[in-house]
């Protein structure tokens, strides 16, 4: 019986907007989150993508005459 008062309550108070605060946090926290993980991302994968962009464009033909040799 206590379970279902509780439930009871915690829906009132989700209906009258009392628990803003919370989830204000909670999205703060996925924010932070999510801003980890594009960090770590970065981190981990930066200069592999760095090398890519400079292989490519080291091998683009600077002049019609030239022809480009992959080497990527």
């Amino acid at each position: 019986m206590q379970l279902v008062s509780w439930m009871s309550a915690r829906i009132a108070a989700l209906r009258s907007g009392a628990e803003r605060g919370a989830a204000a946090v909670e999205y703060g926290l996925l924010v932070a989150l999510i801003a980890i993980a594009i960090i770590g991302a970065v981190f981990l994968l930066g200069q592999n993508v760095k090398k890519t962009f400079t292989c490519v464009a080291n091998s683009v033909p600077t002049t019609t005459a030239s022809t480009a040799s992959p080497t990527c």
